[in-house]
C-alpha cells in the first residue's frame, strides 16, 4: 500500500531531525510554519493556484521563510512545491509534529466540554490523563461545544473517551427504539 504524501515527507524530516540531533529545533520550526500557514489563507490560495508557476511559488517560499527557519526546512518546503504537493504541507507538518511528540512520549489530547474549564479543572484532567496513560506529559487542546450538554469528550490519537450527555442520550434513545420494536413485533 502506498504511503500518504504527508507520511513520506514527514518521515523524511523526522529522520533528518534525528540524524542531526535537532528534534527540538525542527519541532519548533514545524510548529511555527504550521501556524503561519493556518493564519494566512491568502498565502495558501496563492500557493495552490494552478496558474502560478512553481518557480514563482518556490521564490515566494524562500522570500518568506529563508533566514527564519533552517535551510533544511526551506528545502523540504521547496521540494514539496516542486512535486506539486503544497496542498499536503499542513498534513506533512502535523504528521512530523505527531511523530516528534510520540518520540518524546508526549501525548496530544483534545478535550471537548460544554463550558470553559477552570485552570484547576484543566489541571485535574491533565493529571488524570497522566495517571491513566504511559505518556510523561501532554499537550492539551481544549474546545467548548455546548451541544454535548454535559460531561466531556477526550481524544488522544485514535482513542476516544466520550462521557458526554449528548452521546448517552443518543445511546439511550437507540436502546429504547430496540425495546419498542421488540414489543411491537410480539403483538398479534
Amino acid at each position: 500500500m502506498a504511503k500518504l504524501v504527508s507520511n513520506v515527507y514527514g518521515d523524511a524530516l523526522f529522520e533528518l531531525a534525528m540524524e542531526q540531533n535537532q528534534l527540538d529545533s525542527y519541532l519548533e520550526e514545524a510548529q511555527g510554519v504550521l501556524q503561519v500557514l493556518q493564519e494566512n489563507e491568502e498565502f495558501i490560495q496563492v500557493m495552490n493556484h494552478p496558474k502560478i508557476i512553481k518557480e514563482e511559488k518556490t521564490q515566494l517560499l524562500e522570500t518568506i521563510f529563508k533566514g527564519r527557519v533552517s535551510d533544511e526546512m526551506v528545502g523540504l518546503m521547496r521540494m514539496i512545491v516542486e512535486k506539486d504537493h503544497f496542498s499536503e504541507m499542513e498534513g506533512v507538518l502535523q504528521y512530523f509534529i505527531a511523530r516528534v511528540m510520540e518520540e518524546k512520549n508526549i501525548g496530544v489530547a483534545y478535550v471537548t466540554t460544554p463550558m470553559e474549564l477552570t485552570d484547576a479543572q484543566k489541571e485535574a484532567v491533565e493529571k488524570r490523563l497522566l495517571e491513566t496513560t504511559s505518556y510523561v506529559a501532554f499537550h492539551m487542546n481544549y474546545v467548548v461545544d455546548a451541544d454535548i450538554i454535559g460531561g466531556m469528550v477526550i481524544r488522544i490519537g485514535d482513542r476516544v473517551v466520550d462521557s458526554s450527555i449528548k452521546t448517552k442520550l443518543y445511546q439511550l434513545t437507540r436502546e429504547l427504539s430496540k425495546i419498542q420494536l421488540k414489543v411491537g413485533e410480539s403483538a398479534p
